[in-house]
């Protein structure tokens, strides 16, 4: 029985992710400045993930 294509492993997956978790939105954010430590992690503005 074969594998289906989609099922690969992830060291061969080199796609860019383009939905960031929330931690990595903040990180984003602190280094631009927008956000500090203390500010509510709820309602963050849009960020587009580094390349």
């Amino acid at each position: 029985m074969s594998r289906h294509p989609s099922l690969k492993s992830a060291s061969k997956i080199q796609v860019r992710r383009n939905v960031l978790k929330r931690f990595e939105r903040i990180d984003i954010l602190q280094e631009s400045g927008k956000w500090k430590e203390g500010d509510r992690a709820l309602g963050l503005p849009k960020t587009k993930p580094v390349e």
